[in-house]
């Protein structure tokens, strides 16, 4: 049998934990990330991307930095998105028009659409940040 010995981190190691990058010298941290139940709005992506994937309508899209994958739903889970996002848009200023459409985003738009999670009451994008690993 192989004994392991732990000893409790250091308030400054538990401080650069926080941090995305590991401390020098350190490798990553493998442990899994804590997860909680999903809150009722994660049906609205869960509902959106089981359309988007039941009807082949995924695409990849990408910039210098950042590879993603973009999910397209329409119908019932694009309107239901649409109106979820009502009270949301209007309070974090995301409510936009564009080619005579209303559209809501989960977040503010500041440059483009890229990487932005936006809905019509016909079509609901969503995206999934991929990485290299797509190309």
């Amino acid at each position: 049998m192989i004994s392991v010995r732990v000893r409790w981190p250091s308030l400054a190691l538990l401080a650069a934990c926080a941090s995305s990058r590991p401390p020098a010298g350190t490798g990553p941290d493998y442990r899994p990330v804590p997860t909680s139940a999903a809150p009722p709005r994660a049906t609205l992506y869960a509902d959106c991307l089981a359309d988007a994937i039941a009807n082949k309508r995924y695409a990849k899209a990408g910039d210098e930095d950042t590879d993603v994958l973009v999910f397209t739903c329409t119908g019932a889970p694009a309107r239901a998105f649409f109106d979820g996002l009502a009270a949301w848009s209007a309070q974090i200023g995301s409510e936009f028009q564009s080619g005579g459409q209303t559209y809501r985003s989960t977040a503010r738009v500041q440059r483009d659409l890229f990487g932005v999670d936006y809905c019509s009451a016909d079509a609901c994008v969503v995206t999934l940040n991929a990485g290299a690993f797509v190309r």
